[in-house]
C-alpha cells in the first residue's frame, strides 16, 4: 500500500512505480533529447517519435502512431466507443487513463505536488502548466506577433484574435467569443448567476476578477502605482485613466 495517498496494489512492481508520482523521480531517460520518465513502456513509446516510426495506421482517417494501443484507442473517435465507464457518476470514456483522471474529481485526490511551492493537482499536465508560472517557460509562441504562452490552449486562443474567429456563440443573444471562458462569463448576464461571493461583505459577482478588485476595498491593497507620482490604484484601468492626466491624453477611452 502507498504510504502517501492508501492506494493499494497486488504487485509490488506496481506499487514502486505509483510512488514515482509522488516522489516525482523519473528513472528512463531519453538518450536523444534527454527527456525522463516514470514507465519504461512511456520511454519506448516516445523514442518512437525520433525515429518517426508510425507503422499503425487509421483506415478511416489514415492518421498514424507509433504503437497499436494509441490506435486503439484513436478509433474509437470514429466508432464512439467508450468501454471506461465511472462507477460513481457513470460518465464513460474511450481511454483507462482518462477514466482514472476524472475519477480524481470524486476522491479528491491529488497526487501531482509542486516541489516549489507544494500545491497539489489531480492531473499531470496541469502540474507541468503550473510549474511554468515558476520558471518562466513559455513554450508556445505565436508565429503572427511572438506573444509567448505557458500552455498551447492559451496560444489557440489568442491565434483567433489575428483571425477575428469567434467560435463560441451565446444560444441566447447569438453574440460570439474567442475563448470559452469569455462565454461561460458572458452567460451570466443572461442567467443573473453570481458564483463569486465575497468572504467579508457578501457582496456577489458574476466574473473573479471583478471579485479580486472589490475585494481591495476591505484589504486595502492597491497593486497599480503611478510611475510619476507613486499615486496607487485598485485596477489597472483607473491607473491608466489617472496617467492620462499627466500625459495630457484623451481619458475617455474604451480599454476592452
Amino acid at each position: 500500500m502507498c504510504k502517501v495517498c492508501n492506494r493499494a496494489f497486488s504487485k509490488k512492481r506496481s506499487l514502486i512505480t505509483h510512488q514515482r508520482i509522488h516522489s516525482g523521480e523519473s528513472p528512463f531517460v531519453c538518450d536523444i533529447c534527454n527527456k525522463a520518465f516514470s514507465q519504461q513502456s512511456n520511454l519506448i513509446r516516445h523514442q518512437y517519435l525520433h525515429r518517426s516510426e508510425r507503422p499503425n495506421v487509421c483506415d478511416v482517417c489514415n492518421k498514424s502512431y507509433s504503437d497499436k494501443s494509441s490506435l486503439i484507442i484513436h478509433k474509437r473517435i470514429h466508432s464512439g466507443e467508450r468501454p471506461y465507464v465511472c462507477d460513481v457518476c457513470n460518465k464513460a470514456f474511450s481511454a483507462k487513463s482518462n477514466l482514472m483522471r476524472h475519477k480524481r474529481k470524486h476522491s479528491g485526490e491529488h497526487p501531482y505536488v509542486c516541489h516549489v511551492c507544494n500545491k497539489t493537482y489531480s492531473d499531470k499536465s496541469h502540474l507541468i502548466r503550473h510549474k511554468r508560472k515558476h520558471s518562466g517557460e513559455r513554450p508556445y509562441v505565436c508565429d503572427v506577433c511572438n506573444k509567448a504562452y505557458i500552455d498551447k490552449s492559451s496560444l489557440i486562443s489568442h491565434k483567433r484574435k489575428h483571425i477575428c474567429e469567434r467560435p463560441y456563440a451565446c444560444d441566447v443573444c447569438n453574440k460570439s467569443y474567442s475563448e470559452t471562458s469569455s462565454l461561460r462569463r458572458h452567460k451570466r448576464i443572461h442567467s443573473g448567476e453570481r458564483p463569486y461571493v465575497c468572504n467579508v461583505c457578501n457582496k456577489a459577482y458574476s466574473d473573479k476578477s471583478h471579485l479580486i478588485r472589490h475585494k481591495r476595498t476591505h484589504s486595502g491593497e492597491r497593486p497599480y502605482v503611478c510611475d510619476v507620482c507613486n499615486k496607487a490604484y485598485i485596477d489597472k484601468i483607473s491607473l491608466i485613466r489617472h496617467k492620462h492626466k499627466h500625459s495630457g491624453e484623451d481619458s475617455y477611452v474604451c480599454y476592452v
